[in-house]
């Protein structure tokens, strides 16, 4: 565990030591504001390190729901959390009036994009407002929800000094980018290094004396914006990765070469290279959004970002790709693409879990639909699709069985999401045509020819 790091500070209202005591002894009380994928982990962890923890959320069904100690994603058994309420080590609310309790809040909501691709900072905003009238001096505020480099400083600092109190005086703050990964069961919170960075030294040390009562080892870096783009550079790195491929899939599909196969032979050599793979679109909380933040902010710089922007440009086009070779394959088996019926597995934007933020099949519900075909969809973890910001007319949408007869009534099948838990060979088994975006098949040992991949 990290946390020892001498403390230099010119704080004379806030007792930075007596903090720092609080969070080695692990006595504090930590304040963990949205409570999704990012907080309930963040919040189970603090609680099993031994730490009270109270759990703000606007979302009162849901607030309640913890309080009962059930969970809503799949991949956090509900007696993990309900262990953690009966402790009383772990409670919810949603009355942020209490926000002058903690000794340290955590800021863990949303930063989606506009509809113009553009830094969407009002969650963090409003949770900044929220705070401010309860900020007491001595308190430790961490944000760690991705933003471009600046955040911290020039956004959530104001609020907060608007109070009459002074950052590295009266209160601390700092930034610790969240790490999740959904469904990862080989790393979870208290297993991956965390990065921080403070708002001058005391805040540093606080932030980093805090974190390493969680998570196996702190990072420390120079300042929050370092730390802010540490995490853009992390998921920018994928991003750009994962065009690249998708690039390549649609060159070598054009020369009658399969890119999984060639990717599967390229890793095997030792060094020098490392495998990404293609999809339908890029999905979840952080790819598919984290580099325009930083697109964003280089305009302040007169700085263009052109790969960055192109990789984006080559990932959007991904649904579309996946559409037309769709329409193709159902117009060569006879049967108009417009008036068809599609079925897609999968709404997930990644196998085994339950979580569909950003995903790409919602873009491609929406395109094929436009082009006057049906979709219907089957996703073992989403039974119905919830409401969403950009695809709101979808909400409500149920799951239909997977079962030889009901794929027998569809003109195609579309694999968008490759869970786990489904019997491909039964779907290209019975199936008219079959689609694959994800290499699902090849891995379930299906022979090459009966399915079209994409």
């Amino acid at each position: 565990m990290h946390g020892n790091r001498a403390v230099k500070t010119d704080a004379t209202v806030a007792d930075v030591a007596e903090l720092l005591a609080k969070f080695k002894g692990r006595s504090a009380t930590i304040g963990i504001v949205g409570l999704g994928y990012v907080g309930i982990p963040l919040a189970l962890t603090a609680a099993k390190a031994g730490f009270k923890v109270v759990g703000f959320d606007i979302d009162a069904p849901r607030v309640d729901q913890i309080n009962r100690g059930e969970s809503f994603i799949k991949h956090i058994p509900s007696a993990l959390i309900s262990d953690a309420v009966k402790a009383g080590k772990f409670t919810a609310t949603a009355d942020f009036a209490r926000l002058g309790e903690p000794d340290a809040i955590l800021i863990c909501v949303p930063t989606p994009l506009t509809k113009h691709r553009e830094p969407d900072l009002s969650y963090v905003e409003n949770t900044a407002r929220a705070i401010a009238p309860r900020l007491r001096k001595g308190q430790l505020v961490v944000l760690e929800s991705t933003t471009y480099p600046g955040t911290t400083d020039e956004v959530i600092r104001p609020i907060f000094e608007g109070t009459g109190l002074k950052s590295g005086q009266d209160f601390f703050l700092a930034f610790s980018p969240e790490r999740e990964d959904p469904g990862n069961p080989d790393f979870g919170t208290s297993t991956i290094p965390k990065v921080v960075g403070g708002d001058g030294e005391a805040a540093l040390a606080l932030a980093d004396a805090l974190y390493g009562q969680l998570i196996v080892k702190t990072v420390p870096v120079s300042s929050a914006a370092t730390a802010e783009a540490v995490k853009l550079t992390e998921n920018i790195f994928r991003a750009v990765n994962i065009a690249l491929v998708n690039e390549l899939k649609v060159v070598y599909a054009a020369m009658g070469i399969d890119v999984w196969e060639v990717i599967d032979a390229a890793k095997t050599k030792p060094f020098g290279f490392m495998p990404f793979y293609p999809g339908p679109g890029l999905g979840g909380h952080c790819i598919p959004i984290d580099p325009f933040y930083l697109t964003w902010k280089a305009r302040e710089y007169d700085i263009a970002t052109r790969f960055i922007e192109l990789a984006g440009q080559i990932n959007t086009r991904m649904p579309y790709y996946v559409v037309n070779k769709l329409a193709e394959a159902v117009d060569k088996s006879g049967k108009a693409f417009t008036g068809s019926k599609i079925l897609m597995l999968g709404i997930a934007y990644k196998k085994n879990v339950d979580d569909m933020r950003e995903s790409p099949s919602l873009k491609l519900i929406e395109l094929i639909e436009n082009r006057g075909a049906h979709v219907d969809y089957f996703d073992p973890y989403i039974p119905v699709i919830p409401m969403t910001r950009e695809h709101a007319d979808l909400a409500g949408r149920k799951s239909v069985a997977l079962d030889a007869k009901t794929l027998a009534t569809y003109d195609a099948v579309l694999i968008a999401t490759d869970h786990d838990n489904v019997d491909y060979k039964l779907v290209v088994d019975n199936s008219k045509v079959v689609v694959d975006t994800r290499n699902a098949c090849a891995r379930a040992g299906i022979p090459e020819g009966r399915v079209i991949k994409a």
